[in-house]
Parts: structure tokens; sequence; C-alpha cells
């Protein structure tokens, strides 16, 4: 994580350095899934740092780790779907699981207004967790969300290409998908010294594993330029696959990481999927970047603890259900893909 690589000494200018970013899908914080984070902090607050105890040791050991929180966080009671507001303690444990950095843009981001966006990024920042993607002025959305490890500088922005109608308090408030104003910020990342570029979508159509057109036009056009290094996308709400568009590696949707979709809800069986995505970048001595490959770590969200579970390591220590747990792996695998470039990773550290 940031906090311990950006202690670290620098390496020769003349030699490539090797990070590994690990991002994954929705936090999407549904009724029952706070309900259970109270009874785990024993009725006073809500304690979901449990649920996430065991995707932990990839998060904390990656150089940077970025999540994706879907729902706004305030001080007012929590609510649940349609209109979603979570407890602010999510933001602790998305400090104590090991995350430097997340995204807020989404479409439900303006679920509680630009009062929900303030709170949002207020919990984070107290925190001490890195935000982008919806903001609190215009000041605060022209800054570039810049990241470090091993002494490299890594710029994160975040961008929605949907919405749930609700009207923008300010012009600022949530960055709007476009390729024009995602290579302009881009743009001005690398002329800050980025010399990695991560671009975070929140697009697609809900309950489809193959991208959608907007997602593919948007995919062609980042990946055509070297401003950016990877594009990583959430929203669907079950996973996508890992392609390569112009010769670059891009990871279309991470599914769901936690939340309380369900087939028992009328949904599909893939919305407890989801994954890791464990980016292998190497950065050359001219600053140039790349994604050599990417390891992805299939999850699951385990009913009724709401314990998000690496299949994987899941199935190698004999953990129940394991019907369950094998029915998502092969679901995550068989839509991800597994080639010399991608491939699922069941190893207990990154």
């Amino acid at each position: 994580m940031a906090a311990v690589a950006a202690t670290t000494t620098a390496p020769a200018a003349d030699a490539p350095v090797d990070l590994t970013i690990e991002a994954n899908g929705d936090f999407l914080i549904h009724s029952p899934v706070w309900l259970r984070a109270k009874q785990l902090a024993g009725g006073s607050g809500y304690n979901f740092a449990p649920m996430l105890k065991m995707i932990k040791p990839y998060v904390e050991g990656s150089d940077l780790a970025l999540c994706h929180v879907e729902t706004p966080m305030t001080p007012k009671p929590p609510k649940g779907y349609p209109v979603f507001n979570t407890p602010t303690s999510l933001a602790k444990a998305i400090k104590s699981t090991g995350y430097d950095a997340c995204d807020t843009a989404s479409n439900h981001s303006l679920d509680m207004g630009q009062y929900g966006i303030d709170q949002t990024g207020y919990a984070l920042s107290r925190n001490k967790v890195k935000h982008t993607g919806s903001f609190n002025s215009a000041a605060a959305s022209r800054k570039i969300t810049m990241l470090e490890a091993k002494g490299v500088k890594v710029a994160y922005l975040a961008y929605t290409a949907v919405s749930n109608g609700q009207a923008m308090p300010h012009p600022w408030s949530v960055n709007w998908a476009s390729s024009k104003k995602i290579l302009g910020d881009a743009k001005r990342a690398r002329a800050q010294g980025a010399e990695v570029v991560i671009v975070n979508l929140h697009a697609g159509d809900e309950y489809v594993h193959t991208p959608s057109a907007v997602q593919m036009k948007l995919a062609r056009a980042l990946t055509k330029y070297s401003l950016v290094t990877a594009v990583i996308g959430q929203h669907v709400h079950v996973v996508q696959p890992i392609r390569k568009i112009n010769n670059k590696l891009v990871v279309f949707g991470e599914g769901n990481t936690l939340s309380n979709q369900t087939p028992s809800a009328g949904l599909l069986a893939a919305t407890q999927d989801g994954y890791l995505a464990l980016l292998r970048i190497r950065v050359e001595p001219d600053g140039k970047s790349r994604v050599r490959r990417v390891d992805y770590v299939p999850t699951y969200v385990r009913h009724p603890d709401f314990t998000v579970v690496p299949v994987g390591r899941a199935l190698d220590r004999g953990l129940q259900p394991a019907s369950e747990f094998k029915a998502s792996w092969n679901r995550t695998v068989g839509t991800v893909g597994r080639t010399s470039l991608y491939a699922p990773y069941r190893k207990a550290t990154p």
C-alpha cells in the first residue's frame, strides 16, 4: 500500500520499476449488509471490516490498492436500495483493509445530493484514503488525485457514463465520462509528472457480461494513446472480461465486491461474483509504462455473513459451501478468460 511503499528507497534511474496495483468491483451497501455491520459492531455503530478480512492480504500486499465506492456515505440514518445512504464507518473499514484510494463516480453518487458527495469525501479523507470521481468544489474537481509507490507517481482518474437521472447540483459535482475530458485530464496528469495513469470507468449494461457499445467506444478511444496506462471498470454487477484493445489490456468489469445482490432477490447467481484485478505494471527508465499482465482473484460474497471470500483459496482450504465456491469460480473464469496475459490467481498474497 502507498503509505509503506512511498517510504522505500527509489530504484536506480536506469532500472525499470514493477508495480502491482489492485482494483476491485463495487461496494454496494444494501440494507442487509449494513445491518450485518451493525451486528458485528455489537449494536453500537457499524463494523464492515470483518466482511473484508479474507481479501485484506491481496489489498494490503499490493503496491497500491484502489476501490470503488458505489453509494454515498453520510452521518444520516442508513438506507438501502433504491436510494442509498451508507454509514461513514465503511471508510474506516476501507482504510483498515489497506486501500490507498477509492473512486466515487457512479449512478448512485447523487442519491444524497451534493451533501452526500461532500460527506463521502470527508469520510474518506478523515481516514486518510484519497478519492476522486465526485467533488465538493470546482477547485477539487480540477485537482489530479496523485499516488506514489516505489518512487513512481500514479494518477488515478474516475468517471461515470451512467446516472439515475438526478439533476447535477453543479457541473463539477461528478465526473462524466467522455473520451475528450478523460484524455484531457490524463494529459494534465502527465504534465504534473505522472508516469502511470489509471482510468476507472463506471459504465455498461447491468447484469450483462459482454461489454456494451459505450464501454467499447471508450476503451478504444482511451487505449489509442500513450497517455493512459490502464482502463478498469465497474457498474454492471456481474464480472466482465479482460481483453486486449489497441494492444493494451482493459479490465472491463470486476463485478460486485460487497453487496446483497443474490438469486434470492430474483437476480443472477453471478451477482455474488467479483474479482480483484492485480495489474502488473512496468515503468521504464524513460517514464513509459505498460500493463504487462493482469492476474485476477475471483471472489464471492458468502451469505449470510457477507464475507468476501477469495474463491481459489477457499477451494484449496476446503471451506464451505464448496459447491457454491466451485460454481462461482467456473462462472468468473469462464467469463473473464485465461491466457498468457491474464489468468485467475489463487495464491495467498499478490
